[in-house]
């Protein structure tokens, strides 16, 4: 049977070093995939956005994408990366790249056409329109994909030890192995206050990132 589960605060307290480096390489997994994410899956969006016989494909790809098990995307990617955090971060970077462009080409894609038409009569360029009027009226979709990707690679992290690839999911599989309460709560327990508190932090975020006449009502 396990242990007491609540004595993962004493763990952590007798082994601040270990639990800090796991934290760290969990932050780290969790962030950089987001922003590879980011820069890759914006502007595949924008060119999609643009370009008709691109966009079936990539929105395709990227919804099938979705149904593709987490695990099975870093099992896909052993045979050319190995094992370790470099394949672990690819795999999440994938993980954040769906929902980031889905959103991002949705967004674009859903402006008002009458907006576009009276930009244009104004005689904004294409590269203004983009920064002036789409992509500003597009932020609240996208931000929510980037929101989406960043609470969902905080879970999807942990999957990461199963390949070398460190972070909390680490204590989790030690804790399973052994049947140790200690361990398994002291990387699930951080991982939900981690995806909590960072849910409530990008909501707040939104505030500062997403024009106020687009916000949700009450946000």
């Amino acid at each position: 049977m396990l242990e007491d589960p609540f004595s993962f605060v004493e763990y952590i307290r007798e082994n601040p070093d270990d639990f800090l480096r796991f934290l760290s390489q969990h932050v780290q997994l969790t962030l950089l995939s987001v922003l590879f994410g980011v820069v890759i899956a914006v502007p595949a969006a924008i060119l999609a956005s643009r370009v008709g016989l691109l966009a079936r494909p990539l929105t395709g790809i990227a919804s099938v994408g979705q149904t593709i098990p987490s695990l099975a995307v870093l099992g896909l990617l052993i045979p050319f990366l190995g094992i370790g955090f470099r394949p672990a971060l690819v795999a999440l970077t994938i993980q954040a790249f769906l929902p980031i462009f889905l959103n991002a080409y949705v967004g674009i894609r859903s402006v008002d056409r009458a907006v576009l038409d009276a930009a244009r009569g104004m005689g904004t360029s294409g590269g203004q329109l983009l920064r002036m009027v789409e992509l500003p009226l597009a932020s609240p979709v996208i931000f929510a994909g980037i929101q989406t990707a960043t609470v969902q690679n905080i879970a999807i992290a942990t999957l990461a030890a199963y390949i070398g690839g460190g972070g909390l999911g680490d204590l989790i599989l030690q804790g399973l192995s052994t049947l140790n309460g200690a361990l398994l709560f002291a990387g699930a327990v951080p991982v939900a206050v981690l995806a909590i508190t960072t849910e409530l932090a990008l909501g707040r975020l939104r505030r500062w990132i997403v024009p106020e006449g687009l916000r949700p009502t009450g946000s």
